[in-house]
């Protein structure tokens, strides 16, 4: 017997070994995009966005929360463009409002959402418009970067809930719907690490929206 003849059936069963493991190494994390929208805040409805996962090329996890605000709520917001920011709403704020559906992104589309916070924060232009450049128009481009069809009609520009549920329709099929509150979406999912830059969640304070 020659020592091809030897070697084929041990390569065999090497490939067949290597077939196993490759079949129950689990599969790569990817970020998940999950719309939200608080009908009822201390101000004005509110809609923002949350990530949970990590890219598929590898890093750290993220469990973030972003939104668009006015920096000061005065009757100046109904004259025009005032100053903006980025707000980062906290676990007790989203506790208080409602999950809308979600979405798997690639690393290239997770890439171009965080484009879109810096583009809107305080080095991009910051500015707030309760007509034309609000926390509704903030979370259109989000969706639009992570691949979904985004039309914005002017009679829901400026209700979060009504405008983020539109884009679950428009995209049926494309989107995971939950149309949960907080609480209740939240027994349905491990639970985090962390929120907010590794604030624990159950020390987490109230952020302005």
């Amino acid at each position: 017997m020659t020592i091809d003849r030897l070697l084929r059936p041990m390569l065999r069963s090497l490939a067949v070994l290597l077939l196993a493991l490759g079949s129950i190494v689990p599969a790569q994390a990817a970020v998940t995009i999950t719309f939200w929208s608080q009908e009822f805040g201390q101000n004005f409805p509110h809609a923002f966005f949350t990530f949970s996962g990590a890219p598929d090329a590898g890093g750290p996890a993220v469990n973030e929360s972003y939104g668009f605000t006015a920096k000061a709520i005065t009757p100046a917001l109904l004259m025009g463009s005032v100053g903006g920011m980025i707000d980062r709403p906290k676990p007790s704020y989203i506790a208080k409002s409602n999950a809308h559906f979600s979405v798997v992104l690639t690393d290239a589309q997770y890439a171009a959402v965080r484009s879109l916070i810096d583009e809107w924060g305080e080095n991009g232009d910051s500015h707030y418009n309760l007509n034309r450049r609000n926390c509704v128009h903030f979370v259109a481009e989000a969706a639009r970067r992570s691949g979904l069809t985004v039309t914005e009609p002017k009679a829901l520009m400026k209700k979060p809930r009504s405008f983020i549920q539109s884009i679950e329709q428009a995209n049926a099929g494309r989107v995971t719907v939950i149309e949960l509150p907080a609480k209740a979406y939240f027994a349905t999912l491990p639970p985090p690490v962390a929120a907010n830059d590794d604030t624990p969640v159950d020390h987490a304070a109230t952020a302005p929206h």
